[in-house]
C-alpha cells in the first residue's frame, strides 16, 4: 500500500525537537518559525507538557463522554482564567474544521437560519459546512457548494452592512486571515459585524483557529478591540500537537442533550496536552512574549528596502514581497536552516511558537535581509 499523494513534500525527515530547534534524520539543527501551521505554541517537547501527557498516558488514554471526565472542566476553568471568558462555556473537538462545524451548527440551531456570511480569502476547513464557508472553490467538491453561503469583501463595512440581513444565521469572521494572506480584521469591521448581528439576531462566529491562543499578542485577537463574539473557534496552538480543537459559547445558547457531539473530544490525554498548554502559557507569559518579540519583528521588517508589505500581530506575520517567494523560502530551508510557510505565491508566513526568543527572530532577519534587499 501506499500513500494518498495530495501533499507537497520537503525532502526532510525531523526526528527530535526542542524549543523552536528541529533536528532530522541526517543531524542537522533547524529554527522552527512555522511551527506546522501555527501548532507549536509553547515550543517543542516543553518538558511540563511531555511530562503531563506522560503521566495521563500510565493512567488512562481514553474513555468516551459517557463517563466523568474531570480533565475537562480542568482546562475549561483553566482556559475561562487566562482567557478573560469566564462566563463561556467550552465545547471540546478535534480540530479546527470540526469545531467551525459545529460552531455554524449551533447557530442554526440557535437561529433556525440557514444564511451565512463569510469574507473573500477566508479559509475555514475542508470539512462539508467549513469549506462551504472557505472562499477556494478548489477545494470544494460538488456536494460541499452551497448556496446559503454569500461572501462580501473582507474588511468592507458597508458590503457586511448591506449583506447581513433578518435572514442571516451567522457571520463567520478570522480575526487574522492565515490562508488569506495574513489580513488583519480592523477595529470598524469586526465592530460592525457585532453591530450588525446584534440588529438581526444572527450569531458572530470568530475563527481563532489560527490566530487564537495568544499568537496575536491578545489571548484572542478580538480582544485588542473589546468585542465579544457569541461563539469562538479554536484549535492549532491549542494541544501543542496534541489533535484538539473547541468552540466557546456564549451563555445565551441553550444546551441540551444531543445537541452536539463527538467520539474522540475531550478525551483524556486531549485534556491533558490543553492544560499544560495553558499551564506554560501562564507560568511562561507566553502571550505578552509573543506582543514582544512580535513587534520586534514587525518593527525590523518593515525597514527592509525590499518588502512590499508587512502584516500582522504577535507571532502571526505576513511578509509580501513584489515576486514569488519560493525561491527565497527554499534558501532558507536549504542554506539557513530556518522553517518558514507561505500564503498565496508572494507572502512568506510567519507563526513560531510563542516562546521565540528575541535572539532567534533576530537570526532570521539577517538570514533573510541577504535576499530582499
Amino acid at each position: 500500500m501506499k500513500l494518498f499523494d495530495v501533499y507537497p513534500i520537503n525532502a526532510i525527515e525531523p526526528v527530535k525537537a526542542l524549543g523552536s530547534k528541529i533536528w532530522d534524520s541526517q543531524g542537522t539543527e533547524y529554527l522552527d518559525l512555522y511551527g506546522g501551521h501555527a501548532v507549536i505554541s509553547i515550543g517543542h517537547s516543553h518538558p511540563h507538557y511531555v511530562q503531563k501527557i506522560s503521566d495521563q498516558l500510565a493512567k488512562l488514554a481514553f474513555y468516551s463522554n459517557s463517563v466523568e471526565i474531570p480533565l475537562q472542566q480542568e482546562l475549561a476553568a483553566k482556559l475561562g482564567a487566562l482567557s478573560g471568558l469566564d462566563e463561556y462555556s467550552l465545547f471540546l473537538v478535534n480540530s479546527g474544521a470540526e469545531a467551525n462545524e459545529n460552531a455554524l451548527k449551533l447557530a442554526s440551531f440557535h437561529t433556525g437560519r440557514t444564511k451565512i456570511v463569510a469574507f473573500t480569502k477566508a479559509f475555514h476547513g475542508r470539512t462539508s459546512a467549513a469549506v462551504a464557508v472557505t472562499d477556494n472553490p478548489a477545494i470544494k467538491a460538488p456536494l460541499n457548494f452551497a448556496g446559503h453561503v454569500e461572501f462580501v469583501p473582507f474588511n468592507d463595512v458597508e458590503a457586511l452592512k448591506a449583506a447581513v440581513d433578518e435572514e442571516t444565521c451567522a457571520v463567520i469572521v478570522e480575526g487574522i486571515q492565515g490562508v488569506g494572506g495574513i489580513q488583519v480584521a480592523t477595529e470598524a469591521f469586526l465592530k460592525a459585524i457585532r453591530e450588525a448581528c446584534d440588529a438581526s439576531g444572527a450569531v458572530m462566529i470568530h475563527d481563532s483557529v489560527q490566530c487564537g491562543y495568544g499568537r496575536s499578542g491578545e489571548f484572542f485577537s478580538f480582544q485588542h478591540y473589546g468585542i465579544r463574539p457569541d461563539i469562538i473557534s479554536m484549535a492549532k496552538g491549542m494541544g501543542n500537537g496534541f489533535p484538539i480543537g473547541g468552540i466557546l459559547i456564549a451563555p445565551k445558547f441553550q444546551a441540551k442533550h444531543g445537541l452536539l457531539g463527538t467520539t474522540f473530544g475531550g478525551n483524556h490525554l486531549a485534556c491533558a496536552a490543553g492544560i499544560a498548554v495553558l499551564d506554560v502559557m501562564k507560568e511562561e507569559r507566553l502571550t505578552e512574549n509573543a506582543a514582544q518579540v512580535g513587534a520586534y519583528l514587525i518593527h525590523e521588517l518593515k525597514g527592509f528596502s525590499g518588502i512590499r508589505e508587512v502584516r500582522g500581530r504577535g507571532l502571526m506575520i505576513g511578509i509580501e514581497l513584489d515576486g514569488p517567494v519560493g525561491t527565497i523560502r527554499k534558501k532558507l530551508l536549504e542554506d539557513d536552516k530556518i522553517f518558514t510557510g507561505v500564503a498565496g505565491s508572494n507572502i512568506i508566513r510567519l507563526l513560531p511558537a510563542l516562546s521565540l526568543e528575541k535572539a532567534q527572530a533576530a537570526r532570521f532577519l539577517e538570514c533573510l535581509q541577504k535576499y530582499v534587499s
